[in-house]
């Protein structure tokens, strides 16, 4: 008999195409993902992938099985769901994935106020985007309005947050109520991943007069606060931010204002969405409401 891991092992290596990415996926090593589908492989009696210059793809049987296996984790999905509803919030587990800038205090906060209100639930932050809703791996995703949603969920907005610039406390312009950027145009700029970026760079070079000057690009959230308290660079933080920002950063409001950013939580469609993703989904809306 198949057992509903090795399925899941199954779709990941056919949907990232390779065993070293779906190992990570999963939180498995490499060897373990490999025994894995061979041991399917061997149940079945037939091969389910071959090698391919950049990695490996389904055989025909492969995509059959694969096909197969989607729609007996979704059933098994719907299931639970179900059973859910019964059970109500006294167990079962929900995953969380977000942005690194609504890791440093919105997201945790969250996490702990769902844990007081819901000790039988587990909770997870896993690194997943919105099309992981439908498979399963996640139950709720914060994205913006920067990023590029597909797929079947439901986006509900949560804030809407302001750019602050982020400057070193001992910057002459950081006591400023509001900072004109026109006179940070010759500043060098730290860009960060999406989307805890620079954000739309045309609205930026705009207000800047002209595009900005970036010498460093930093995906670390710690990294990215040293450059700034070291006085090397500047850059774009949201207000979401605010609470974990360094005490020698200076987050100041900018003349002119730039766009707000909207947040949103992706989740399943309410007949889809498990009793503990709407807990928590109303819990990310009352503590988004808050001041």
């Amino acid at each position: 008999m198949l057992d509903t891991w090795a399925l899941r092992v199954l779709v990941e290596v056919g949907e990232r195409g390779s065993f070293s990415a779906a190992a990570e996926a999963l939180t498995m090593t490499q060897p373990a993902v490999s025994r894995q589908i061979a041991g399917l492989e061997r149940k079945l009696g037939i091969e389910l992938f071959r090698r391919v210059p950049r990695g490996i793809e389904p055989t025909a049987a492969g995509q059959v099985a694969l096909e197969q296996a989607r729609g007996i984790l979704d059933r098994i999905g719907a299931l639970e769901v179900r059973m859910g509803a019964f059970a109500g919030l006294r167990s079962g587990r929900v995953r969380v994935a977000a942005f690194p800038s609504a890791n440093t205090a919105f997201v945790p906060a969250a996490i702990r106020r769902f844990r007081d209100a819901h000790p039988g639930i587990e909770v997870g932050l896993v690194q997943e985007g919105p099309d992981a809703i439908h498979a399963g791996r996640v139950d709720v995703v914060l994205v913006t309005d920067w990023d590029e949603v597909d797929g079947d969920v439901d986006l509900v907005p949560l804030l809407d947050e302001e750019l602050r610039v982020a400057l070193p406390v001992r910057h002459p312009l950081a006591r400023r109520p509001k900072v004109p950027l026109r006179e940070l145009r010759d500043e060098t700029w730290i860009e960060g991943a999406h989307p805890d970026c620079l954000g739309p760079i045309g609205k930026l070079a705009d207000a800047l007069g002209g595009p900005p000057r970036i010498g460093f690009t930093c995906d670390d959230w710690g990294g990215k606060q040293a450059l700034v308290a070291a006085g090397v660079g500047i850059t774009l933080m949201p207000t979401l931010t605010a609470p974990a920002v360094r005490a020698d950063i200076a987050l100041c409001a900018t003349a002119p204002a730039l766009p707000k950013r909207r947040v949103y939580a992706a989740v399943a469609p309410r007949e889809h969405r498990t009793a503990a993703a709407g807990a928590m989904l109303s819990l990310l809306r009352e503590l988004a409401a808050r001041p």
